[in-house]
């Protein structure tokens, strides 16, 4: 305070300014400071900063990382029952190889989880700045739960009524899961403190491995047993007899799995008190924030309703999504992760769910007509198993230990940059990763594209987001940075198998190498996010908007 007064009697070029225009700029950025200061030392707020990792932490991460745990299964496990589909609903008698999905069936069932997803981000990134992330974080993952269920319930016999109640459902499950990423995210982002923040939100995220291993394994163990209850020949010794008709519960059962692990978490949900962050900057309701966190914390902690209110009064940071002040303090940033999360999907997803295409090109998997239905599962499923195990999964977790450590943009950059060098060393020398002596070195090759994946921008474009944009914007912007992604993995989900069988998949690899390269390009568009409060990073606390410096240099150059 002393300094603040002191300002108001330092002026300089009194013949050219005017005295009473000088005391009011100085007071108008006097109280500015004071607001700002008492935003910066409301208790509650800084307590959750500089609150030691408690066990509420790793609740936290459990609750909301089940959710993404059953995100990943549901939209992956589909990769693994796909052949199996193909399979039971398209054979035609007579034919020298088993049955497949029509290209456009086959990017449907893939895709159209996407398509739920992108709209789930959007709109329940939006509902959770509106109504609050607790009251819609149970929407999603209830819709999930039901979903999941009516997804391995499709009806029908005919391949056209089972495909069209399967991209039915599997739209609206995405739908759910949508919701989960800008809540989740923004949730954790809310609850941890700044030292460790990064971690803890890439340790929810890095939850999305164990579903995608989970799936893996789920399929080798259903597919085992079916298989040895109902042991059939292979297709080129018995078309008919290769699919038996037990085979049509396998796809069911796992891909109504996901279910589970979403109901178990559904009432822990429900007990989580709404972020502080919210009810005190959003809702405006300082007793109750402090009442919240002071059972979370176990600590007493005031309510300071004064504070808020003289927030609520400050105009400089009430701009809309849609304003100019937006465009000015957060453009290029919502530019920054839109356009990274975007290209990451577009090369992600392509190798996640056509990785059984692309292992069957190299001869990893056997021919299919060598198997039966059953079988041809199994083999999928141990090699998308073995993928995750040794190379998914660990990067997740390097992630969490080094980013607060790295910072986000160093792992970010350097994600992007490995996965273009390994997706040119897979692309360029493509035949000789054909050969049979050198398919365990492109899977080796492949494996670490996944790894750097994930100990990239995989975890980093998840992160940021939930960080980096004012509380009242921060589900909305995490929804539309998400969603961004989404749209990448649709083209990556319906682009790639047209692509892959137009050009080949050499080429094919080449082109996702250039997208892991732009990837990297636009990272230098993300700030880094580093070891800094949330109010600091998006800016909320900050002092004069452009306005103000306008009437300020206004007021400077008008004489006496």
């Amino acid at each position: 305070m002393r300094s603040i007064i002191l300002q108001l009697f330092n002026s300089s070029r009194t013949d050219e300014i005017s005295w009473s225009n000088v005391l009011a700029t100085r007071l108008v950025t006097a109280q500015r400071k004071l607001i700002i200061i008492m935003a910066r030392e409301m208790h509650v707020l800084t307590a959750l900063d500089a609150a030691k990792t408690q066990w509420y932490h790793f609740t936290a991460i459990v609750i909301a990382g089940m959710g993404f745990f059953t995100d990943a299964y549901d939209l992956f496990c589909i990769s693994l029952v796909t052949k199996l589909l193909g399979r039971l609903y398209y054979t035609e008698p007579g034919s020298d190889t088993p049955g497949a999905l029509p290209s456009n069936v086959a990017s449907a069932v893939n895709g159209v989880a996407f398509c739920g997803t992108l709209t789930g981000q959007i709109f329940f990134g939006w509902l959770g700045d509106k109504m609050g992330r607790k009251r819609v974080y149970g929407m999603t993952l209830m819709l999930m739960v039901l979903c999941s269920i009516a997804s391995g319930l499709s009806f029908g016999k005919e391949a056209k009524g089972v495909m069209a109640t399967l991209c039915f459902f599997r739209f609206w499950l995405g739908f759910g899961i949508g919701g989960d990423y800008p809540l989740s995210a923004t949730i954790m982002s809310e609850y941890a403190n700044k030292k460790t923040r990064g971690a803890f939100i890439a340790a929810v995220f890095a939850m999305q491995g164990f579903g995608i291993l989970a799936g893996g394994m789920v399929a080798i163990i259903v597919s085992a047993a079916f298989n040895s209850g109902f042991s059939a020949p292979a297709y080129e010794v018995n078309a008919a007899l290769s699919t038996v008709p037990e085979a049509d519960f396998v796809w069911r059962i796992i891909v109504m799995f996901g279910a589970i692990p979403a109901a178990m978490t559904y009432y822990w949900r429900m007990k989580m008190p709404e972020t502080a962050r919210y009810t005190a900057l959003v809702a405006k309701n300082a007793k109750q924030a402090a009442s919240d966190m002071s059972k979370v914390l176990q600590v007493d902690l005031e309510a300071e309703q004064e504070k808020v209110e003289q927030l609520s009064k400050e105009q400089g940071n009430n701009f809309g999504l849609f304003s100019s002040e937006f465009a000015r303090r957060h453009g290029l940033h919502l530019l920054g992760t839109t356009s990274t999360w975007f290209l990451l999907d577009i090369a992600f997803y392509s190798q996640n769910l056509f990785q059984k295409d692309i292992f069957t090109a190299i001869g990893w998997i056997p021919k299919a007509k060598t198997m039966n239905a059953i079988e041809e599962v199994y083999h999928i499923a141990r090699a998308q198993t073995l993928i995750a195990l040794c190379s998914t999964v660990p990067g997740y977790w390097f992630t969490v230990a080094l980013i607060d450590r790295m910072g986000r943009f160093a792992i970010q950059l350097m994600g992007f940059f490995f996965m273009t060098v390994f997706m040119f060393a897979l692309a360029i020398p493509y035949h000789h990763w054909t050969l049979p002596d050198n398919r365990i070195g492109f899977v080796v090759m492949y494996s670490f594209t996944f790894f750097f994946a994930n100990f990239g921008p995989n975890a980093t474009t998840f992160v940021v987001p939930a960080e980096i944009f004012p509380a009242r914007l921060r589900s909305t912007c995490h929804g539309i940075s998400a969603a961004a992604g989404k749209a990448g993995a649709i083209v990556g989900a319906f682009g790639f198998l047209a692509v892959a069988n137009g050009i080949g998949v050499k080429k094919t690899l080449i082109i996702l190498g250039v997208v892991n390269f732009l990837g990297m390009v636009f990272t230098f568009l993300v700030p880094e996010s580093k070891g800094r409060s949330l109010e600091e990073i998006s800016g909320e606390n900050e002092e004069e908007t452009a306005a103000d410096q306008s009437r300020q240099q206004h007021i400077r150059t008008v004489p006496v």
